[in-house]
């Protein structure tokens, strides 16, 4: 009965899940983060690009 005790502790003192859903955050804050850019310069980048289409 001890054993299962100190396994069902253990379970909840591991730090392992807390890792990925820290790396997961960061990664849905760069995602959001990239929309955001592109949607603010979209129209500046979409200038850009036909410059450049137009000088070729």
């Amino acid at each position: 009965m001890q054993n299962l005790m100190n396994w069902l502790g253990g379970l909840f003192k591991s730090e392992e899940g807390q890792t990925l859903s820290e790396y997961a955050l960061i990664l849905i804050l760069i995602a959001v983060a990239a929309i955001v850019a592109i949607g603010l310069l979209g129209d500046a980048i979409v200038g850009v690009l036909t410059e450049i289409a137009g000088a070729l």
